[in-house]
């Protein structure tokens, strides 16, 4: 069992190393809608930020999220395992006139061990935007932020949705008579419960596709609570029906204003 998840833990790094250019090409300081009007606005507010406190970016990618905490005054420790990733954050400004900073490492967030050694209860908020559903084995992590999480500190974090937005849901279109012709939309689920492994793609033409881990609601929160985190917030994100519709035919921008791509929650330490 551990051999085949350090294997999907090695691919998952292959595919974003790969990937790290076209990712920052398409991502760089702006990022896209699901960043602006979907998961920015939520995980700020629930973050609630205070000038000069110590935050975790965990799977930062091109160090987008970490530069926005920076500017609002936060003390930056990001990480992830992809170097390439890494070494495309380092290249955008990291002075900031809010007085905040940010310090990069290559990290694993499946090595307990590793995180440990970035200091025990050092910080004051954790945030992990979009990158659970790529981390071959969460338990790890949790049990980390439980030590280097201060008493009360927040564990915030933004993921796909597990109901809505995962390998076997497929998103559909079909006519309706109510009165007159018309076209609803709608996602079709036909796998679930069982926890599952499976290839896609981050961006459209992307080098290389990547693992996502899909999993069930509670074996996504099972190992934060198991940690001592307990939730006290929670937001389901969907696109307005007047948002620009996406370029996709059934993508989710602009058509599935009742269905959420996006999930963002907050843990606290007790």
């Amino acid at each position: 069992m551990q051999e085949k998840a350090d294997q999907y833990n090695q691919e998952t790094r292959t595919a974003w190393n790969a990937n790290a250019d076209a990712w920052d090409k398409r991502m760089g300081d702006e990022g896209n809608d699901f960043v602006n009007e979907l998961i920015w606005p939520s995980a700020q507010k629930l973050l609630d930020l205070k000038a000069g406190e110590r935050v975790l970016d965990i799977g930062c990618g091109n160090g987008l999220y970490s530069r926005r905490l920076a500017t609002l005054g936060g003390n930056v420790d990001a990480f992830d395992f992809a170097d390439a990733l890494v070494e495309r954050a380092q290249r955008y400004p990291m002075t900031f006139e809010s007085g905040g900073s940010i310090t990069y490492h290559v990290l694993d967030a499946t090595d307990e061990e590793a995180l440990l050694a970035l200091g025990s209860q050092r910080f004051d908020a954790a945030f992990c935007t979009m990158a659970l559903m790529d981390i071959a084995d969460i338990e790890p992590l949790m049990k980390a932020l439980a030590k280097l999480l201060k008493p009360g500190g927040r564990f915030i974090f933004a993921t796909a949705h597990p109901c809505f937005n995962q390998a076997f849901a497929a998103p559909f279109a079909e006519m309706e008579n109510r009165g007159e012709m018309m076209t609803t939309y709608g996602v079709k689920v036909t796998k679930y419960m069982t926890p599952i492994v499976e290839w896609g793609l981050a961006l459209a033409n992307q080098p290389e596709p990547q693992r996502y881990f899909e999993r069930p609601l509670h074996l996504l929160l099972q190992p934060a609570f198991a940690a001592g985190l307990v939730m006290d917030a929670l937001d389901e994100r969907a696109f307005s029906p007047e948002n620009q519709p996406s370029r996709f035919p059934l993508g989710w921008s602009g058509k599935f204003s009742e269905i959420p791509p996006v999930l963002v929650g907050r843990m606290r330490l007790l």
